[in-house]
């Protein structure tokens, strides 16, 4: 009990993050309380932290390659072009906010779309008339959904990814059709869901000027995204070639003056991992103190069908309960035993899942604050009837689409 207890604190705390307290505050006192009680040994909470640090590693090294690119320009220049593309009409913003979001969190993270693009979003609809509400939701459901094509787009495909035994290219194979699938299920709800909005009538747009999109950093996260394949290839850990980018922007950053060591530092965002790091010891001890157990049941063996949407059925509801990061952390040691296929039917489930719930993904709640900040505020319900119509249809057709890349490619 006094595992379980801790963590409903550290998740109550995450969520709410009374007068700003970094979630680190309060998850790594309730770490080391629950090392001093002995609800988890000494050698296990060190030995889940040895597994964690180098993804926690990777997640600085993109979290840094994302706002150096930022420093760079090129989200100013994705919002020109979103306004060029949009030219005043709003279903064609919503279509581009799609392509630019499924790209953008595939590729740079989840947290890119939702702390880097949400605003240039807001901004666009605002130049051209047009309701911002449809493309700024399509920036909170896309950061979730859109983020399980590569391990790189979110902290769950990193510790999904070193579970399954999967290389880069496999991994990304397998999920690609998912991707696909889940993205265009999102696309056909909205245009049906925001209808009203869709059709509001907008001014005529002003010119917009192309902004010139970065070529140093386009080139640099190429080479970035081509060196975690390589890596990959030869038995080397990604986060090498995600450091890598992101010294070779910080080096040019720093040399033209456009940074600063602090502010490198800062967008490494030290307090967030070391949060990751002691919520994976918190819930290591739950699981040891009996949600093990019970998760164990619920998890199928084999690769069938049925096993994988059982699988993504428990992730989704498990992450909308305890947020997805923890569920995560709970379910995939659970899953590898099965195989592969049941550990990516859990990524989709602990991905599409926390779309129906504002605490199912940090990365929701931080798209909430943005919001806020924004002076527009987004209704519970209305919130929980889009996911409701998104979630279900998503996950079930994803994983149905996983299922047949297995049975295609092979896990």
């Amino acid at each position: 009990m006094v595992s379980v207890a801790l963590l409903l604190v550290v998740l109550v705390c995450a969520v709410a993050r009374p007068r700003g307290v970094p979630e680190a505050a309060v998850a790594v006192p309730a770490a080391v309380a629950a090392i001093a009680a002995g609800t988890i040994p000494v050698s296990h909470a060190a030995g889940e932290v040895t597994r964690l640090a180098p993804v926690a590693g990777f997640l600085a090294a993109v979290l840094v390659l994302a706002r150096l690119c930022d420093d760079e320009g090129l989200f100013e220049a994705c919002g020109a072009w979103l306004a060029r593309v949009a030219a005043g009409r709003p279903q064609r913003l919503l279509g581009g906010v799609f392509v630019l979001a499924s790209v953008i969190t595939a590729v740079l993270s989840l947290d890119a779309t939702v702390v880097l693009l949400t605003p240039v979003v807001f901004a666009t609809a605002a130049r051209a008339g047009i309701r911002p509400k449809p493309p700024v939701y399509a920036c909170t459901h896309l950061a979730n959904t859109a983020s399980v094509l590569l391990p790189v787009s979110n902290l769950t495909n990193l510790l999904a990814f070193a579970a399954s035994g999967l290389g880069f290219l496999r991994f990304t194979a397998l999920m690609a059709m998912p991707w696909l699938v889940a993205i265009a299920v999102e696309y056909v709800v909205f245009r049906r869901f925001f209808a009203t909005d869709l059709r509001a009538a907008a001014p005529v747009p002003h010119a917009v000027e192309p902004r010139p999109m970065p070529r140093f950093a386009l080139v640099t996260v190429a080479a970035t995204l081509a060196g975690f394949v390589l890596t990959s290839v030869i038995g080397i850990d990604p986060a090498w070639a995600a450091a890598a980018g992101a010294t070779v922007l910080a080096a040019r950053a720093l040399v033209r003056r456009r940074t600063s060591p602090a502010a490198i530092v800062r967008a490494a965002a030290v307090p967030f991992l070391a949060f990751v790091l002691a919520l994976g010891i918190v819930v290591r001890a739950v699981v040891e103190n009996g949600l093990g157990d019970w998760l164990g049941r619920l998890i199928p063996e084999g690769g069938g069908l049925s096993a994988l949407l059982v699988a993504a059925a428990v992730a989704a509801v498990l992450a909308n309960v305890i947020n997805n990061l923890p569920a995560v952390l709970a379910l995939v040691p659970l899953a590898a035993p099965a195989g592969p296929g049941v550990v990516l039917a859990v990524l989709l489930g602990v991905n599409l899942g926390p779309n129906l719930a504002y605490a199912g993904s940090l990365a929701t709640l931080l798209w909430r604050r943005i919001v806020r900040q924004h002076d527009h505020d987004v209704g519970l319900g209305e919130f929980t009837r889009l996911g409701l119509l998104t979630v279900p249809a998503s996950l079930v057709l994803a994983v149905l689409a996983l299922w047949t890349s297995l049975h295609v490619i092979g896990g």
